[in-house]
C-alpha cells in the first residue's frame, strides 16, 4: 500500500481488482479546497487509457510487478518462447501479452518481461530497434525532393512507412512504441 502522494510514472496499481499503470500524475493544490493527486492511468490488460483523481494521502493499493531482461529464443507456433538471462529457465508468453512488440523481435533479441504473481503481463521493447528491409519497391529517378515516402517489408514481416531513398537490404532504425521510420542505422 502507498499513498496517493507516492504516485510515480510506472507504478502499477491495483484498482477494482484489475492492474492499472500510472502513464502521468499531477499533484494539484488548488487555492480554495484540499489537495488532489491528478492521473491518467492505462490498463494493462486493455490498453484502456482513463483519467483518474485521488485526494491527497488516499491509500492506493499497488501491484509488486518483476521486470526481467529476458531473451527472445523463437516463436513455437502457439506461442513466444522467452529465456530468463540470469535463471536460463524458459518461458512461452501468450500472443496476446507479446501483442505489437511481435512486429520488432528477432530472435536472440533482449526484451523486458513484466510479471506479476508468476503470470507475464507485458512484453517492454527499446524505444528504437535497428531491423534490415527485406523487401521495398525503388524510387524512381527525381521522386528524391518530393518528400514522399514509401511501404517497406522489415525482416520480422512487419510493413512500415520509408523515404523513397530507402532501399533493399538497408538497415533503418524503427521507433517500437510507434512503428514509425526514425533513420539509416549508423554500421
Amino acid at each position: 500500500m502507498a499513498t496517493s502522494n507516492d504516485l510515480k510514472n510506472g507504478m502499477v496499481l491495483v484498482i477494482d481488482g484489475q492492474l492499472w499503470t500510472v502513464v502521468e500524475f499531477q499533484h494539484v493544490k488548488p487555492g480554495k479546497g484540499p489537495a488532489f493527486v491528478r492521473t491518467k492511468l492505462k490498463s494493462i490488460m486493455t490498453d484502456k487509457v482513463v483519467d483518474k483523481t485521488f485526494n491527497a494521502g488516499v491509500k492506493v493499493e499497488t501491484a509488486t510487478v518483476d521486470r526481467r531482461e529476458m531473451q527472445y529464443l523463437y516463436n513455437d507456433g502457439s506461442g513466444y518462447v522467452f529465456m530468463d538471462n540470469q535463471t536460463y529457465d524458459q518461458m512461452t508468453l501468450d500472443p496476446a501479452v507479446v501483442a505489437e512488440a511481435s512486429n520488432f523481435l528477432l530472435e536472440n533479441q533482449n526484451a523486458v518481461v513484466a510479471i506479476h504473481d508468476g503470470a507475464p503481463l507485458y512484453v517492454e521493447l527499446p524505444a528504437s530497434v535497428v531491423l534490415e528491409i527485406t523487401y521495398t519497391e525503388p524510387g524512381l529517378q527525381g521522386d528524391r525532393a518530393t518528400g514522399g515516402a514509401k511501404p517497406a517489408t522489415l525482416e520480422t514481416g512487419y510493413q512500415i512507412q520509408v523515404p523513397l531513398f530507402i532501399e533493399n537490404n538497408t538497415k533503418v532504425k524503427v521507433d517500437t512504441r510507434t512503428g514509425e521510420y526514425l533513420g539509416r542505422a549508423s554500421e
